[in-house]
């Protein structure tokens, strides 16, 4: 004998719902943990530059056949100590170390492949994907990351910095 299902209907009050709303998201929250929910959540610690410069910076940076050249004279990010920017087509982060001297890695995040979600503060790149940090060598100083940033031989000959990503 086939039986009809019974079926209830009728509404809530929106005083209702909004209760089961934040009474779920807090029997979730505390099942689970507020550690889950914020493990691998963005960088919320203040930054004093955590905008990205501008990759090409008109034609300051160019990228051919693997090799990154840029004109110091015109590429403003990189003009003082601990400037830097994202050349995003070659997947590099460059960095001005001071001294004439600079540093040039990869923006491929080790953790997780990010590659364009970058911010630098006092000499220390963060990848705001997971929140990994990098010593401006490319040393991991704060994980999920693991295995540092693969860096690239850089070379300055008088106001010309060229870059192998290769």
């Amino acid at each position: 004998m086939k039986t009809n299902p019974t079926i209830k209907s009728g509404h809530l009050s929106s005083e209702r719902r909004d209760f089961l709303r934040k009474s779920g998201s807090l029997a979730i929250m505390s099942m689970f943990g507020i550690g889950f929910f914020t493990s691998c959540a963005e960088d919320e610690e203040p930054r004093l530059d955590d905008s990205t410069p501008p990759a090409n910076g008109g034609s300051a940076i160019s990228f051919e056949n693997n090799i990154i050249t840029v004109d110091l004279d015109r590429a403003e990010a990189l003009d003082r100590t601990g400037g830097w920017t994202l050349v995003i087509e070659a997947r590099a982060l460059i960095v001005n170390v001071g001294g004439g001297n600079f540093n040039a890695l990869t923006s491929v995040c080790t953790h997780s492949g990010c590659d364009r979600n970058w911010s630098f503060n006092n000499d220390v790149f963060i990848c705001s994907c997971h929140g990994s940090r990098f010593a401006n060598d490319g040393a991991v100083l704060q994980g999920p990351a693991l295995t540092p940033l693969r860096s690239f031989p850089t070379n300055v000959d008088g106001r010309t910095l060229t870059v192998n990503v290769s």
